[in-house]
């Protein structure tokens, strides 16, 4: 019989009663309340937490994040399977966090009528805004290309906001992206509303930097720009360019048929 998420069965050696201790941990009848940091859940969230090289598990951390998520490989949740401060020190958040869960990654295929390609996007948190946007504005994926961060690390999960649960992300070089290949580009003599695309389209986004690089434009079919004010910035980060450009695109294709 499975154990629930985050706890141990009771020790068959004695009888469980309320108060007692036993290596590490405080048993109240049969729930385990872990009391030391060396506990091996701990310590696998607090490595996960620093880096995810050689893994496929992931931290999800808060309770919205827990309940967007689906099965966990175990949840931690603070006075009931965790001692609190520990849990706190675990986290990336620090002093607050309620529970954190474990999870292995999911990736999806790319495709769909409209998606975002991502090449050169560093900031974990633009990946998990961009992956949020996408839930929102399109029926595709994310797709990761080259030289991002990681889409399942802390900071990026936090910022989808539940969204990488819903729709994971794919994997994808440039020249593999299916349909029409719209790269964003701010020296592009037209614009987004200039064109005339049906589906499927893959946007393709660089770092704010950077751009995208030689490989991603050769792979282009076609490249665009987000219009901006003459006394506004040179440009948009990732995930505020993506996020425009998803909106007027789905727009502009549904309006199309």
């Amino acid at each position: 019989m499975r154990n629930a998420p985050g706890r141990l069965p009771p020790s068959r050696s004695h009888t469980s009663f309320p108060g007692r201790f036993e290596r590490g941990a405080f048993f109240v009848g049969e729930t385990t309340l872990i009391t030391s940091p060396d506990n091996q859940k701990l310590k696998q969230i607090r490595k996960l937490a620093r880096s995810r090289k050689r893994s496929d598990l992931f931290i999800a951390e808060g309770e919205d994040l827990v309940d967007a998520g689906w099965e966990a490989e175990y949840v931690l949740r603070a006075g009931i399977d965790v001692d609190e401060k520990l849990l706190a020190e675990a986290s990336t958040l620090g002093s607050g966090t309620r529970a954190i869960g474990v999870y292995r990654e999911r990736w999806s295929e790319p495709g769909g009528l409209l998606s975002v390609w991502l090449d050169g996007v560093k900031d974990p948190g633009n990946i998990g805004t961009i992956i949020r946007s996408a839930h929102a504005l399109c029926d595709g994926p994310v797709v990761i290309g080259p030289r991002c961060a990681d889409p399942y690390g802390p900071k990026a999960v936090r910022a989808s906001m539940g969204s990488i649960f819903a729709r994971p992300p794919a994997r994808a070089r440039a020249d593999e992206l299916p349909g029409t290949r719209l790269a964003l580009d701010h020296d592009a003599p037209r614009t987004l509303r200039e064109l005339e695309l049906h589906g499927p389209v893959v946007l393709m986004v660089g770092g704010e930097r950077e751009g995208l690089g030689p490989d991603a434009r050769k792979a282009a079919h076609v490249t665009a720009r987000i219009p901006l004010r003459g006394d506004g910035p040179d440009s948009l980060n990732a995930a505020m360019a993506a996020t425009v450009a998803l909106y007027e695109l789905g727009h502009r294709m549904a309006a199309d048929g």
